[in-house]
């Protein structure tokens, strides 16, 4: 076979592979559409057809290798928006957020362009059937013009395809990291549950009911169903959080669960502890009586007066602090353990009320008993405290300052009106301890206001 005759034949050879990669770079429905095309130029007749020489031929050739770069195109650009596709979708699943919603719409609209551009080159394509016998080279020329236009949209449309992926980075990191977190966090989710399931079944094997925290624990059933039911259905967001709020629920049923028997123990403990103290305190209650009936005997009324319903009030606090203490043994009983302790709760503050008014009465006989004796002790130390209080005040000036010094004079003058008041035949010896008690604080507030001063100026 010669040269020329051969050359027909080679460039035909050439002609079908092209064909062939055309195919294989389609989307897979064009792929059957131009498959079709090819299988019947190739068997129909059997290499009838007859090839143009010279200018003709290198128009089609040209027209082919456009249609082949378009074909590239198309294929690069669909291939780019499926996976752009799936960012978008990843991003939608976890992001509601304004910026999320425009992302959305902003890849919409590129959807639309790349239906334009897509279109366009359908279009060329489907214009021109460049394996025709007798293709006019004109039309095989206006074939290439279409086509490369056609590639150039779509090589455009591809370029602003790739610069808004790269803008979403951010939103996508963000997406990839909620999604990453999802799995686990529900796992952890399941296993909570399941810990506290366990814990509550041990509980109950040693004979306590733990019907609150049972109940606690049935009301996360809902939830774990919709956590089984998959972030496709509630959102990744919405999942992620039920997830964490399960878990937390989940684990502090069974802490608690845990520590019942503990619980339990310890208000068995409290429940005796505060019985014997409420006796203690109602023998305690009765020495009252006698001394009140002492510093009647021997103190001017000012000075007992408001004690004389310590007594009655002493014997009603114990009687109610007996009455709840009933009810929380029977709380204890039935296991209601917040009712329990709350009521334990309430005995205590009663006691405590009733042994500080109990004890203030012997306070204050023992108080006046020692400064009836030596009033001057009380008084000497009293003036101590002024005049500590007077030289800090001089320390390092010519006079005082008038801020320290006015409280301190008038703590002075006090202090000789409640020394004042110790004359005659009955004096109010609890006015007198009052009155120093209050010229004491006075100087020891203005020491304090002193050293206040001097840091801050030092400072």
């Amino acid at each position: 076979m010669t040269a020329t005759h051969a050359q027909p034949h080679e460039r035909a050879k050439a002609s079908a592979v092209r064909d062939v990669l055309a195919l294989v770079l389609l989307p897979v429905p064009m792929v059957a559409v131009a498959l079709s095309g090819v299988m019947s130029g190739s068997f129909a007749g059997g290499g009838t057809r007859r090839w143009f020489g010279g200018r003709g031929e290198s128009q089609r050739a040209d027209a082919q290798a456009a249609k082949d770069a378009a074909a590239a195109a198309f294929y690069e650009l669909d291939t780019a928006q499926r996976d752009l596709r799936i960012s978008i979708e990843t991003i939608t699943a976890v992001d509601s957020s304004p910026g999320a919603r425009r992302t959305v719409d902003d890849f919409a609209a590129l959807g639309r362009r790349i239906d334009e551009v897509s279109q366009l080159y359908i279009t060329a394509v489907d214009a021109h059937d460049l394996d025709r016998d007798d293709l006019d080279p004109s039309v095989a020329s206006q074939a290439r013009t279409e086509l490369n236009r056609a590639k150039d949209e779509l090589v455009r449309v591809k370029g602003d395809l790739d610069r808004f992926a790269a803008g979403l980075g951010p939103l996508l990191d963000k997406a990839e990291t909620q999604l990453a977190r999802l799995a686990p966090a529900v796992e952890r989710a399941r296993q909570a549950l399941l810990s506290a399931s366990n814990a509550l079944d041990s509980v109950r094997g040693s004979g306590l009911r733990a019907e609150d925290l049972a109940a606690r624990l049935a009301a996360l059933a809902p939830e774990l169903t919709m956590l089984n039911q998959g972030a496709g259905r509630h959102g990744v967001a919405e999942t992620l959080q039920r997830a964490d709020r399960v878990m937390r629920d989940a684990e502090a049923v069974r802490a608690e669960a845990e520590r019942l028997p503990e619980r339990a123990a310890e208000i068995d403990k409290r429940l005796v502890s505060l019985r014997t103290r409420a006796q203690a305190l109602t023998n305690r209650a009765g020495t009252v009586d006698p001394v009140l009936s002492e510093l009647r005997r021997r103190f001017s009324a000012a000075c007992w007066q408001d004690l004389q319903p310590v007594p009655d009030q002493a014997a009603n606090s114990v009687r109610q602090a007996e009455e709840k203490l009933r009810e929380a043994a029977k709380a204890r009983e039935e296991q209601r353990w917040p009712d329990a302790t709350a009521l334990l709760s309430t005995v205590r503050a009663l006691l405590n009320s009733t042994d500080e008014a109990v004890s203030a009465a012997g306070d204050r006989l023992q108080r006046l008993n020692a400064v009836s004796k030596d009033p001057q002790h009380e008084i000497d130390r009293t003036r101590f405290a002024i005049r500590d209080a007077q030289r800090l005040a001089m320390a390092g000036r010519n006079t005082p300052d008038p801020r320290h010094a006015r409280p301190l004079d008038d703590a002075v003058a006090r202090l000789d009106r409640a020394v004042t008041g110790l004359e005659g035949r009955h004096p109010d010896y609890w006015h007198f301890l009052m009155e120093t008690e209050a010229v004491r604080r006075t100087a020891a507030r203005v020491v304090d206001q002193i050293r206040e001063d001097r840091g801050a100026h030092h400072g």
